[in-house]
């Protein structure tokens, strides 16, 4: 049986979690069905193929032995049985209303914490599966290799073999010990850096009651699709990249939400958290989360939506000068630097503080541009979903796939029953945004 430790930030994700308050990200694939049989077909195949993946049959165990007491691994389940994780529901018109429902159980976390669900759609000629993987297993990146492996084969350029690594004994190189004492000398100014810009950066700020919320245990789901040559358009006449655009959309569909609800989106400017994702290809460790982020100021307030989108632009520049290891948003760093024990311990109090150092978390998850298959059917559209912070009503993630944007929508289900409201302020953004930059 193998088994290896859970990186720190992975180790932080699993003990924040309760029942309340899940810990799994999730895609919903929409498939285009050949036939009214494809959705049990699908069911079929992913159970198959799921036995052959490795890191499907991965559960988590706690450990309690000295220089890993508290912490947690990773191992096979010797009694692992796809059956247990991928289910067949009954056929249904709504794809997301099912999603929201799933989305708000736990996963079991005595089994391998993931799970596929497929979904037949009422009129014969479509299906959904809603992937759910626990952060603990696989941030989002991770949790599309594993899905594309229990998908259709795609033809995917050869990997080079990643190079051995050498074993690391118990006591350091003492020749090493002037860049170990370095580097802890240069982790201690990191934290005070850290602790002082998430400090900074609640000064003078005004969210929304809307963006807050007790957690109900609840949660809603909702997908929209936007052309990427829109995005693009906006971008070519406004410079700026298309996560710039994407992130000014976000801001705008606020703004509107928050007035068409009646709290008014004056004098609110919600912290958003945009995760970066901190793996090197091909070296990094294929398994544990390689996560920071970068913290900014969404401009909600501001009435002109060439303002936000310029606004938004120069925060997210002024982010990446600074870099991912440094201000309020590269908190998640800081898990490296606490022991196991400490995981476990201070995992209840570490989410409840969720909500003092951001509002909102919006992320990217890469899509592969070749078109996804299962039994032959297409994917047309890919949802991903983040998940939602203790505290907070509101996530928003994205993905662009074959020529389209891809928003993936998670609230909790009492504190926003108007979701499908911000979902269509996100199309209108679009729209907005393109009328003002041909004026």
């Amino acid at each position: 049986m193998t088994s290896d430790l859970l990186a720190p930030l992975d180790l932080a994700f699993w003990n924040i979690e309760s029942a309340a308050h899940p810990m799994h990200l999730g895609a919903l694939g929409v498939f285009s069905a050949h036939s009214p049989a494809a959705g049990a077909h699908a069911a079929d195949l992913l159970a198959a193929r799921a036995a052959a993946v490795p890191g499907l049959r991965m559960r988590i165990r706690d450990v309690w032995q000295p220089l890993a007491f508290g912490g947690a691994t990773r191992e096979s389940a010797s009694d692992f049985d796809p059956l247990d994780h991928v289910r067949l529901h009954a056929p249904t018109a709504d794809f997301h209303a099912v999603a929201g429902r799933l989305m708000e159980r736990p996963l079991e976390r005595d089994r391998p914490p993931w799970e596929a669900h497929v979904l037949p759609g009422e009129d014969g000629f479509s299906f959904a599966v809603l992937f759910k993987f626990h952060h603990a297993l696989a941030d989002g990146l991770r949790a599309l290799t594993l899905a594309a492996a229990i998908l259709d084969p795609m033809d995917l350029p050869e990997r080079r073999p990643r190079p051995e690594q050498p074993a690391k004994g118990f006591f350091p190189d003492v020749r090493k010990l002037p860049d170990l004492v370095r580097g802890t000398v240069s982790d201690v100014g990191r934290a005070l850096d850290i602790g002082a810009s998430v400090a900074l950066s609640t000064l003078g700020v005004r969210s929304s009651s809307a963006l807050t919320a007790e957690p109900s245990g609840t949660r809603r789901t909702a997908g929209v699709v936007v052309d990427l040559d829109d995005v693009h358009r906006v971008r070519k006449a406004q410079g700026g990249t298309v996560n710039d655009v994407l992130i000014a959309v976000v801001a705008g569909a606020l703004r509107r939400w928050l007035d068409e609800r009646g709290d008014g989106s004056e004098g609110v400017a919600p912290r958003a958290l945009i995760p970066v994702s901190r793996r090197r290809p091909r070296t990094a460790h294929p398994q544990g989360n390689r996560l920071s982020g970068y913290l900014m100021r969404l401009p909600v307030n501001d009435p002109d939506p060439l303002a936000r989108l310029d606004t938004v632009r120069t925060a997210m520049d002024r982010n990446k000068d600074a870099g991912p290891n440094r201000g309020a948003g590269a908190v998640a760093l800081l898990a490296d630097h606490v022991p196991a024990l400490g995981h476990r311990l201070g995992g209840p109090l570490v989410s409840q503080a969720a909500r003092l150092w951001f509002d909102i978390l919006v992320t990217s998850v890469p899509l592969p541009s070749l078109g996804l298959k299962l039994g032959g059917n297409p994917v047309v559209e890919v949802f991903p979903f983040a998940p939602l912070a203790r505290g907070q009503s509101l996530a928003v993630a994205v993905s662009t796939y074959r020529g389209q944007v891809h928003y993936g929508l998670v609230a909790d289900a009492e504190a926003v029953p108007d979701l499908d409201v911000l979902a269509r302020a996100i199309t209108e953004e679009v729209e907005t945004l393109i009328t003002a930059c041909e004026a």
